[in-house]
Parts: structure tokens; sequence; C-alpha cells
């Protein structure tokens, strides 16, 4: 069985949604899986609006069906909705071919910080996107049914993990400043709301760990607090390490996979209730949720952070690839959801249709 991963978002892009492909691509690799990634850089490209870093491919329809037609997958998975996510599902559907997408940022959130456009308007085509795929594939239970009740169908779950070799507890004298040390990873742009964390009334020290478009203009508005522009590997892991607590400021993220790996690195979390947090933040355990950001930072720092670490640990990029290539499988097999199911159980080594690890690979859009 073959498997394409069709995806506008890719290498070098810095963020959760290549993080997670690329790891998924990873694990099935080591279970014998071929991964073939379909992405921007095989095609002529411009560089999206706001968002630069994202190259959009143009007019790739004709390109990207001779490249599956040549692969012949025997699942295709669409993991965004530019450009090659669109002609994607078109290729679909002019082929007769079944396929999953999923569904990894509040799109019509970010596209409304930027322009005035009705939350609806953007939901309405993304339903129509989505609604052609026998599975949409989403991160946490709370974005199900948030999707569920604006009326998307077969919504299910995937999961994530991290990378225990890097992220974990580590000596935690890397940032030498005045503790204690507030901390965010991340995009530095308008939709992860940062403002909100950097504005705060916080003893010590804030620190932000990424780049992107608003950078200066939050460096100028706060003085006080330390850019560190992007970390990567050990060098991220120990930056979080040192940290004393995660803010994670963001209302629009369906996971945030970097709450997780500052989890798995020691350092507890501070975040809003709200998707994504709701979901990856273990109340009063690994973290701290609250309307109040201030109050759920300084209750941050009481929290155990051997704990905090041990539950984090438990989230393996092997298990969240499992459930990936489960529902891949039942897709391709034609294998109804059941009612109210979000995520069928799977169990490695039952592939369907006869199919050998060596013909799976794996496609991202």
């Amino acid at each position: 069985m073959k498997i394409a991963i069709v995806t506008d978002a890719w290498e070098p892009q810095v963020n959760g949604v290549v993080t997670t492909l690329r790891r998924t691509r990873a694990s099935l690799a080591r279970l014998g899986y071929a991964v073939s990634v379909f992405s921007p850089d095989r095609h002529c490209t411009i560089p999206c609006p706001t968002y630069p870093e994202i190259r959009l491919a143009l007019w790739p329809r004709l390109k990207l069906a001779r490249d599956l037609d040549e692969l012949a997958p025997d699942a295709i998975h669409i993991a965004t909705e530019g450009p090659l996510g669109l002609a994607a599902a078109a290729y679909c559907g002019s082929e007769g071919l079944a396929f999953t997408t999923s569904y990894h940022t509040q799109f019509p959130q970010y596209i409304r910080k930027r322009v005035p456009l009705p939350e609806a308007w953007t939901y309405g085509f993304l339903k129509l996107h989505h609604r052609r795929a026998r599975r949409t594939l989403v991160a946490t239970e709370q974005q199900r049914r948030d999707l569920v009740d604006r009326g998307f169908d077969n919504v299910v779950l995937w999961s994530r993990g991290v990378d225990g070799d890097v992220f974990r507890p580590r000596e935690r004298e890397r940032l030498k400043l005045p503790r204690p040390i507030f901390a965010y990873m991340g995009r530095v742009a308008v939709e992860k709301n940062i403002d909100d964390f950097l504005s705060l009334d916080l003893p010590g020290t804030k620190v932000v760990i990424g780049d992107g478009p608003d950078r200066k203009v939050l460096e100028a508005r706060y003085p006080q607090a330390e850019f560190l522009g992007y970390k990567f590997g050990v060098e991220l892991a120990l930056c979080l390490s040192a940290a004393d607590a995660f803010v994670f400021p963001s209302r629009t993220d369906t996971f945030g996979l970097v709450m997780l790996e500052a989890m798995a690195c020691g350092t507890p979390v501070a975040a809003y209730p709200v998707t994504g947090p709701i979901d990856v933040v273990t109340r009063g355990v690994t973290g701290v949720l609250d309307p109040d950001l201030r109050k759920a930072a300084l209750g941050a720092l009481a929290i155990d952070r051997d704990l905090c670490a041990r539950v984090a640990a438990g989230c393996t990029w092997e298990r969240a690839s499992a459930q990936f290539l489960g529902h891949l499988v039942r897709a391709a097999d034609g294998t109804d959801l059941v009612a109210g199911a979000s995520h069928p159980p799977f169990v490695l080594g039952m592939r369907g249709s006869g199919a050998t690890p060596e013909r799976i690979a794996v496609t991202a859009t």
C-alpha cells in the first residue's frame, strides 16, 4: 500500500504542521513504510501574503496529477487547504479516489485577524473542501467537537507526539536571567496573541523563542523582554528546561505542539482554557489554565516539574503515527466509520488490502 501526503506547508518552514508531518514520515519510515511528500518545492511558487515563509504553488494541478499518476498511491492524505491541497482534492475527485484530510490551524480566525472577512465565509469554504474527504483528522477532541458543531462530517482524532530523545529535562542554567523565567516559543505573529503575554505584570524575565513578522514591533514595544530568535534541537530543549513556566497565549491554535515539548522538558504550561490547551494540558499536573493569564503563569510555578515531564513523555510519535496510519488504511479500504467514534482502534500490522510495508507511501500537502 502506497501513501501520499500532499502539503502546502513544508521545510524550511518552522511550525507545528511541518514538525508533525516530518515526524510522522520518520516514524512510518522506521516501520518500513515508504513516505512520499508532495510539497511546494516541486513547483513554481510565490510567497504567501503576510506569511512569506510559506511558498504557494502556482497552477500546481497538472504537475501534481502527473506526479500522483506516477506514484499511483493506494492512500492519499491532504494535509492543508492551500493550492496544492485543493489541486490534490480536485485530482482525487476526477479520478474517483478516496482521500483523507487534516485540519491543522483555525484558518478562519487567522484570516479574520488580517482581513475583515466573516469567519462564516471561510468556514463555508473549508467545509466544501473537507466534505469530500473520507475522514478529516484533527489533533484534539475539543477541535473535533467544534468542527462537528459547525457541520463538518467524519471528523476523527489524530494526536501528536514529542521527541523524547531531544525534549527531556536538562540542566537549567542555559538562560542566565533573573528568575522566574517565563518563556514563549513559536512564530512571532499577530495570530499568536503574544501581546497578552508580554504585557503581563510578572516578576523575573519574559523570554520569546522564535521569529516572525511581528518581532521588531514587539521588541520595540517591550524592551525588557528577551528575544532569542529561533532555537533548534538540544539548544531549544536547554532553553525550555531553563524556563520556570511556559506561557502559551494563543487562542487560535488547534493543538500547540510547543506546549508538549515544553512539558517534556519539565516546564509547566500557563494558557487560556481554549481549544488546544484544554486537551494538551492536564490541569494542576502539567500546567494551569485560566481566563486570567497572569494568574495561570504564576500558578504554573508551583507545578511539579518531574511529574510534568513524566506525563508528557507518554505522548510518542510512534503512537500518533499508528493512529494516522489506521485512519488512512480504513479510508482506503472503505471501512465505514462507527457513528460517534472519534478514533477507531488500530493495530500495527493490520494494513488492509493485502498491502506490504514496502508498498506504503505518504504524501503531505
